[in-house]
């Protein structure tokens, strides 16, 4: 489903992301951890083009994310992508949040869009809150609205960024909660998150990264209890202490 093959990217003269090669199949939850700064976000948010690429390919769903002639708008339409600051639009109600996309740029129409806007809030727990505007939601809700907008598209894999690092912590179960779900109604997933709970729990493979490298890769098993790599232990040893 995403495949990286050699992927590098700089900031000027920082290396951020170094000769990164690494899959995800279809249906697969891939959760990538590691320190600040070793390249997760960046990683991920190449896979739409958030951010470009200097060296190397990565294909989603058979397309080269970096073809020339790629039309931009229409595929981002297809990665679900969820981010840290669930980037509502706050003069819309919670159901034009969603309704738009489809509507805009797939041409559906309204009445199917509001149709399934509002299964998808009743998937997401928020069917009663359809006509309420951001503003009135909390943090765990408004980031559920964004995890039911980016299904709108009916995307064959979610990105999510870190989807629970803005959230009080009352709130990151019920967000957690929703991405359990979807991981098991088969949906293909790459998660940047600090959540290790959530990594144990529902990951098929967990990505260790440092200094813009997959270091480690392997079950949440294996990561968890037989880290192999000195920098995986160290990070591993301070999480637990903390």
């Amino acid at each position: 489903m995403i495949s990286f093959d050699q992927v590098n990217k700089w900031y000027g003269s920082y290396h951020a992301l170094a000769d990164v090669s690494a899959s995800v199949t279809k249906g697969e939850v891939v959760v990538v951890c590691g320190p600040s700064g070793s390249g997760k976000s960046t990683l991920i948010r190449t896979v739409n083009r958030l951010e470009e690429i200097q060296k190397g390919k990565i294909v989603f769903d058979g397309q080269d994310v970096h073809a020339p002639k790629l039309d931009l708008n229409r595929f981002r339409a297809r990665v679900g992508f969820v981010f840290q600051s669930f980037n509502l639009f706050p003069h819309l109600s919670v159901l034009d949040n969603i309704v738009m996309a489809p509507v805009n740029v797939r041409g559906s129409k309204r009445s199917e869009a509001r149709v399934r806007a509002l299964e998808l809030l009743e998937r997401v727990g928020l069917a009663s809150k359809s006509e309420s505007y951001p503003g009135q939601l909390s943090g765990g809700q408004q980031q559920r609205v964004a995890i039911a907008r980016a299904l709108a598209m009916d995307p064959p894999a979610m990105l999510f960024d870190e989807p629970t690092s803005a959230l009080d912590p009352e709130m990151v179960g019920e967000v957690l909660q929703v991405m359990k779900q979807l991981a098991r109604d088969g949906m293909t997933m790459i998660c940047v998150t600090h959540e290790m709970g959530f990594a144990r729990e529902v990951a098929d493979r967990v990505w260790f990264m440092d200094q813009g490298r997959i270091v480690e890769t392997g079950t949440p098993d294996d990561f968890f209890l037989r880290p192999q790599s000195m920098r995986a232990q160290k990070f591993l040893s301070e999480l637990r202490a903390h």
